[in-house]
């Protein structure tokens, strides 16, 4: 088996300033040029949810079902919104992990 020699550049003292200063500036644009709610109650993103059943509710589309569980809160909401994205984070990551851990397993029995 041949060794692979790897010869890295030392990195130059201007790069990671530029890379932060570029950074902050593309985050400063998106800010300037992001759209601002028009209203008291609007919102710049509200989402495409809100979008379809402002649509629906405006076609006389009725609900099939109403929600087993409402939260007290928005707060509550996003809460439970971040739970459920990292379990089933995860859930994927232990299922990679355990096809990754067999297919090693596999070359070293081969």
């Amino acid at each position: 088996m041949s060794e692979a020699h790897v010869t890295t550049r030392p990195v130059q003292r201007w790069v990671t300033p530029v890379l932060i200063a570029a950074i902050v500036a593309i985050f400063a644009l998106c800010m300037a040029l992001a759209p601002r709610p028009s209203g008291a109650d609007a919102e710049a993103f509200g989402g495409t949810d809100a979008a379809v059943t402002e649509v629906l509710a405006d076609k006389g589309v009725e609900p099939w079902f109403e929600p087993l569980f409402s939260p007290d809160s928005g707060e509550i909401e996003s809460g439970l919104f971040a739970l459920q994205a990292a379990l089933g984070a995860g859930a994927f990551g232990f299922v990679l992990g355990n096809l990754r851990g067999r297919r090693a397993e596999r070359s070293k029995q081969d």
